[in-house]
């Protein structure tokens, strides 16, 4: 994934160097399956006390790590199963075939992947994919190394597409690469999947994708005639080397800045049935590991979602009177804001289906649909000294439909408001470049039948707060905060019967001397990150810290 490292600050610089618990929000150690936080989470012992924490950054560092939990399995009989080893050089996809496991059932309670890593030398950070039968199962990116060699884990919960796993499938992986005399890391992974006996009663049916069609009109979807719930998950994510990898810092004309959009910063993932807006959602800033101009942040404690990027979900339950007629309709995935014709975003599309079991056709209907305008004001204010951008952004959209099933007619309620605040100061050359954005994500999913109404409302904010300045020593300075948050209640008949609260910060503050050799960069850097998992299924709670690399605090106090 090369990319200008400085971003789109800091022009000609060249640097050197559902708990996402909307039901039922794939999980990993970036977050815990579903609403559910363990009881007694495993938590990894604390790293030992280090004895020096050297003045500036060597030529090796601590292995990258997280403060998210592992995924929680049960104590049941396991099978492993090896999905694809290989070292990524260029961009050549590695392609190889997966049998499900023998001795372990043919369901699961649950499936873990485990992707391991390792590269030394130097390189840029890279976005990848792991796909079994189609359907991708992992989107991750990977840390910078460094001269005497990194190594590092992501473990995902993938119990969700276990109807997939149940057959033999073709695996395509890449990891894009770029190995020659300047950028020497060879990225070496692993990944294995870990099943355990048993049955997950709430996992899908089906797991679908998307279908190209011949007539040129995009990607098309044919589900089961008696599908009772569907939801589509989107892996989006801005990126490749462009301005659309650091979208939240675009400004419109006339504003002197070097990364231009026609409308500002704001973004948004759509989805489309039949041309009619079946869904909409913010997408998540991502920040990889050489991202802010300074990689220095990053060696140590990634961003968040940097190592496993989860998708966005959409439930699209009220159209599904209208999918399961049995032809095939027309799907899109759009993200509005981006430039025409530019690229830069990358959305595949997984459908997750259940299934009435006692019925071979399911009708319905859609019984409404309402979407206010988007608004979308982004303000240029100059000044002599500091340019300012001011955005704010918003949209809201509500569907429902109906389904008679083997069950009785169900309702479901779909309501999602998203909103964008940014404030984005510059100074002219861009030897200054601040951030300070929210956003803000609120879904509501309400699904009745006889008189009963469940109601789940999740809750999702992300922020960033940053800047970047060049002083007059040529020293890169880069204070960042990233907050990836989530609240979700659930509730039937005016009872509440679950919640739970995610907050994922980062930190970070580090210095290094540019245009210069590495070893004369006189880096130095403090990260920290805490994990706190809250809720109604327990408690977990983790901060970690680095200087200059070296892991000073790993501590717990749940």
């Amino acid at each position: 994934m090369r990319r200008r490292i400085v971003m789109c600050m800091l022009a000609g610089v060249v640097l050197l160097a559902s708990v996402l618990l909307g039901s039922p929000a794939a999980s990993a150690r970036i977050l815990p399956a579903r609403a559910h936080i363990p009881a007694q989470p495993r938590v990894p012992a604390p790293a030992e006390a280090p004895a020096d924490v050297p003045a500036e950054f060597g030529t090796d560092w601590h292995d990258p790590v997280t403060a998210a939990p592992p995924v929680a399995v049960p104590d049941a009989r396991s099978c492993r199963v090896t999905l694809a080893e290989v070292q990524f050089r260029d961009f050549t996809p590695y392609r190889g075939a997966y049998t499900p496991p023998r001795g372990c059932g043919d369901r699961w309670s649950k499936v873990v992947l485990r992707l391991d890593g390792k590269v030394r030398g130097r390189q840029y950070d890279r976005l990848g994919y792991l796909h079994v039968g189609g359907v991708e199962i992992l989107r991750t990116s990977t840390p910078e190394p460094s001269p005497d060699g990194i190594e590092w884990s992501v473990e995902k919960d993938v119990t969700r597409y276990s109807d997939t796993f149940s057959d033999p499938q073709d695996v395509e992986m890449l990891i894009g690469n770029v190995v020659d005399d300047t950028y020497t890391g060879v990225i070496d992974v692993k990944v294995t999947l870990t099943f355990y006996a048993g049955r997950a009663a709430a996992t899908p049916d089906r797991v679908l994708t998307l279908t190209d069609t011949d007539t040129g009109q995009g990607t098309t979807l044919t589900t089961p005639r008696n599908s009772e719930r569907i939801l589509a998950e989107v892996y989006a994510t801005g990126s490749g080397g462009g301005c659309e990898e650091f979208w939240y810092l675009t400004v419109a004309d006339p504003a002197p800045y070097s990364c231009k959009a026609d409308r500002g910063p704001y973004r948004e993932v759509q989805i489309k049935v039949d041309g009619q807006l079946a869904g909409i959602a913010a997408p998540f800033p991502n920040v990889w590991t050489g991202g802010w101009s300074n990689p220095f942040l990053w060696y140590v404690i990634p961003g968040p979602r940097a190592f496993d990027v989860r998708p966005v979900e959409y439930d699209l339950t009220p159209f599904a009177g209208l999918l399961n007629d049995g032809r095939p309709h027309r799907v899109e995935i759009s993200v509005d804001g981006v430039p025409e014709g530019q690229s830069g975003w990358s959305a595949p599309v997984n459908v997750l289906v259940w299934q009435d079991p006692h019925r071979t056709r399911v009708t319905g209907g859609l019984t409404t649909h309402r979407v206010t305008d988007l608004v979308n004001s982004s303000t240029y204010t100059p000044g002599s000294v500091e340019h300012r951008v001011d955005t704010r952004a918003g949209h809201r959209l509500t569907v429902a439909g109906y389904l008679d099933t083997s069950h009785g007619r169900v309702t479901t309620t779909v309501s999602r408001t998203l909103a964008n605040t940014s404030a984005h100061r510059w100074t002219d050359g861009e030897t200054t470049d601040g951030l300070d954005a929210t956003w803000t994500d609120r879904e509501s999913v309400t699904v009745g039948a006889d008189g009963v109404a469940r109601t789940t409302r999740t809750d999702r904010t992300y922020t960033m707060d940053g800047a970047t300045t060049i002083g007059a020593d040529n020293r890169l300075r880069t204070v960042l905060t990233l907050g990836d948050r989530a609240s979700v209640e659930a509730g039937l008949g005016g009872r509440r019967l679950s919640w739970s609260r995610f907050d994922d910060t980062y930190s970070g503050d580090a210095t290094y001397t540019l245009n210069v050799p590495r070893d004369q960069r006189h880096a130095v850097g403090t990260t920290s990150e805490r994990y706190r998992l809250s809720g109604s299924h327990g408690c977990y709670d983790r901060s970690l810290t680095t200087v200059q690399g070296v892991l000073t605090e790993d501590g717990s106090r749940c």
